[in-house]
């Protein structure tokens, strides 16, 4: 249990903050594109481009082709929003799911960093798969300027990012998928903000949301991890869309006793959220975290270090006898897939991650494919590498992701490292011209026009001032 502001104890039992879901509305509504600080504007530039990129390398994915055989089933209605690496044009809320699914596909997209110590590292959302198609989607229909978009994804992202932070842990540790619960509300908050909702709309928008959200881990490493984002990011359009329409819904969702906080997590910190929204921005602080892998985030602070460790010490296969990775115990928790037998599975397997670096010195979308997960010396490998819970990460935080590694060789040498988190974060951040790089790699997976592909770059990175994002969308549609 925590107090709000007010002096109100929040938790299972808790008398309601009256005010919390009308909050969060306020500030969906009455914030300005001119709130926007400049390293958010610049930080969500990233993220966007890398969400584009992902859009389109899971496109290419088998999740993709079963989304646009979904598509195809519901009859082909007429739309005007892009289903990203496809020649389909729908109405918004099919468009956000099939690009929300899309982004997700890989596990290659970005990711939410705690605050709080006992808010896990990683395991809170992740923010672009929910709020950006759902931004997209409704922007591309209605032609609103780059500025406009920009402005509903961040509001979007900022409201599911402190949703994720409030709520008590037990929320994701018990099963739940942030990313499809909280995902929602940013659908819903970047949907209602570009539809024009006033603040009884938004509040009854977020109503609507809570009432959809769902999602559990338990289908991590399947095809229905990303169908968790799409359908987020869906839901949350149709909340807007129904709120619009005149729908009632509670206007205490979050709050109250039977309402999102209490049914889902047990209870929540009112601090998280009461007078935090955009103060600082999530993309200010504490930042959000890039993938340089396609795999689980807990994974990338063990990967950076493999990976310095190899070319440091120019280890190779052939010279490693075992290798010890130690973790807090949060993160096995997530990292469920110890002997994978399969490219989505492989996402989930510190055992894998590790064991394709040492081999590949390299992990990216062609490294997570089923045929070299089952390969002989991939499974070879990964039977020498033993992943256990460390007591120095477990002492360190759940807010972090410390991963400690011991390499012994065959010769008897250990060669060992530490790191707290990965290249990405916003500790050893990507610079735009990475994430570019990383956006035409998926491209180029996705066998997209490379002229087009680095036309999207250059439009991204000015996406402020287009004067609708039209063209934009139009590069990103196959034929």
């Amino acid at each position: 249990m925590s107090s709000s502001a007010a002096g109100k104890v929040v938790g299972t039992n808790a008398p309601q903050d009256l005010g919390l879901s009308q909050e969060v509305a306020n500030f969906v509504v009455d914030t300005a594109f001119s709130d926007l600080p400049s390293i958010v504007i610049e930080n969500g530039k990233k993220s966007i481009l890398d969400g584009l990129g992902l859009a389109l390398s899971g496109s290419v994915a088998q999740s993709g082709e079963y989304v646009r055989a979904h598509l195809a089933d519901i009859g082909n209605p007429q739309g005007a929003a892009t289903v990203v690496g496809s020649s389909h044009m729908m109405p918004p809320r099919f468009a956000a799911f099939a690009n929300g699914v899309g982004i997700h596909a890989d596990d290659y997209d970005d990711t939410q960093l705690a605050v709080a110590r006992d808010r896990v590292y990683g395991l809170l959302t992740h923010p672009t798969a929910p709020a950006l198609p759902a931004a997209l989607a409704l922007g591309e229909v209605r032609k609103s300027s780059g500025a406009d978009v920009m402005l509903a994804y961040h509001l979007g992202v900022e409201v599911e990012c402190k949703i994720a932070e409030a709520i008590n842990p037990r929320h994701y540790q018990t099963g739940f998928h942030a990313t499809a619960t909280c995902g929602t509300f940013a659908a819903a908050s970047a949907a209602g903000r570009l539809m024009g909702l006033n603040s009884e709309q938004m509040v009854r928008a977020l109503s609507l949301a809570g009432s959809q959200s769902a999602g559990l881990r338990e289908n991590f490493g399947t095809m229905t991890k990303p169908f968790h984002a799409g359908r987020s990011s869906e839901s949350g359009v149709v909340a807007a869309q129904f709120a619009s329409y005149g729908w009632t819904a509670t206007d205490k969702i979050l709050e109250a006793p039977r309402g999102f906080f209490s049914a889902a997590g047990g209870g929540y910190d009112a601090e998280a959220i009461h007078g935090k929204l955009g103060a600082p921005w999530t993309f200010d602080s504490p930042g959000v975290s890039i993938k340089p892998h396609p795999s689980g985030s807990l994974t990338h602070p063990g990967m950076t270090e493999m990976l310095r460790l190899i070319k440091a010490h120019d280890i190779k296969p052939e010279t490693v006898d075992s290798v010890r990775v130690g973790t807090n115990s949060n993160m096995p928790n997530a990292l469920i897939h110890h002997r994978p037998t399969n490219e989505l599975q492989a996402k989930f397997s510190m055992e894998f991650c590790m064991a394709i670096l040492l081999i590949e010195r390299r992990a990216g979308l062609p490294e997570f494919l089923d045929e070299t997960v089952l390969r002989p010396d991939v499974k070879n490998m990964i039977e020498k590498v033993d992943f256990c819970i460390d007591e120095r990460a477990e002492a360190a935080g759940y807010h972090l992701m410390t991963t400690y590694i011991d390499i012994t060789l065959k010769d008897g040498t250990t060669i060992s490292g530490m790191a707290d988190f990965g290249k990405g974060s916003p500790a050893n951040p990507m610079s735009y011209q990475e994430v570019a790089d990383k956006f035409l790699e998926n491209a180029a997976f996705a066998n997209w026009d490379m002229g087009k592909a680095k036309t999207v770059i250059d439009m991204v990175a000015d996406f402020e001032n287009l004067k609708s994002i039209d063209t934009l969308m139009s590069l990103l549609k196959a034929g």
